[in-house]
């Protein structure tokens, strides 16, 4: 007879006799979690976020109209000068060089922390012998590595690229880790009984399992990779959106250099927006993603 793994734990805890009505009952008051009360529905969140984003906008609107924050110009004169950076076109080329540096290092720090981090989580004793290791490096600032990379590289979009992806790797490769050492024990000890190929293992308990770890790693990891990248771009400099503050502000066109850290602030609010979204269809299935009233 098939067993659930919840029944699994209750025979082994010495409940042998029960029926297969009553089990079923007894696993599903196990399994199903009460409910927690009703939930604020989306619209009142999103409207007190957006109260308070125009309250912030309102006091600093006040402020530099007052002149009591130095030289910073009023919104209007910052979003003035994005709408000329756009119109003129100077705007795309730092863009997208931005983007790209963001893409790539991305793409590296994925793919690198899911590969290293999949075997560590998997292996207790190989997570024992590099947990060292692995504190170190990730506490590691990355910019304290552009001396290095620009002797190496240069300022070109290999540095920024190779700056990003060393500080968000380490964010991908531990919550790889965590994912995978997770698993249930009842469904691995099941897994185990049953002889499950190695195979089937993998892609039917491990991967599950660390999903939502390492969808979080990824999210992490992207916005990591913006900061970094804009970051370097402000420090080496390198062309990008970081290059193009440093320069409007050594060229005394202060709205035009507010300009370029409201696109960076609204690319990041991108970005974390779409990884939400593909988190939320990707894991619709696991029940932190589930919608309580469906």
């Amino acid at each position: 007879m098939e067993c659930h793994p919840r029944q699994v734990r209750l025979h082994r805890g010495g409940v042998r006799h029960l029926g297969p009505d009553l089990a079923q009952a007894v696993t599903t008051a196990i399994v199903r979690p009460r409910p927690r009360g009703r939930v604020r529905p989306r619209g009142r969140g999103r409207l007190a976020q957006v109260l308070v984003f125009a309250g912030l906008v309102a006091v600093w609107w006040l402020a530099a109209a007052a002149g009591s924050i130095g030289a910073v110009p009023t919104p209007p004169a910052v979003v003035s000068a994005l709408v000329t950076e756009i119109a003129t076109g100077a705007i795309w080329q730092p863009l997208g060089l931005t983007i790209a540096s963001w893409g790539i290092s991305f793409s590296i720090a994925v793919v690198l922390g899911v590969v290293i981090g999949l075997p560590l989580g998997m292996s207790r004793l190989a997570y024992r012998i590099s947990s060292f290791v692995l504190d170190f490096m990730r506490t590691i600032p990355a910019l304290v590595l552009v001396p290095l990379v620009v002797l190496l590289f240069g300022s070109k979009l290999p540095s920024t690229v190779l700056l990003a992806a060393f500080g968000a790797v380490w964010a991908v490769i531990m919550q790889t880790v965590y994912g995978a050492r997770d698993t249930d024990p009842v469904a691995r000890d099941t897994f185990t009984s049953f002889r499950v190929r190695p195979f089937d293992r993998f892609f039917r308990l491990l991967l599950p399992s660390a999903a939502p770890y390492i969808a979080t790693g990824v999210r992490l990891a992207a916005a990591i990779c913006l900061l970094v990248t804009i970051s370097a771009q402000i420090v080496i400099p390198a062309d990008g959106i970081g290059k193009s503050i440093v320069m409007a502000g050594l060229g005394d066109a202060t709205p035009t250099m507010y300009a370029y850290i409201l696109l960076a602030g609204l690319l990041g609010v991108g970005i974390n927006a779409l990884f939400e979204r593909l988190e939320s269809v990707v894991l619709r299935w696991h029940p932190a993603h589930r919608k309580e009233h469906a």
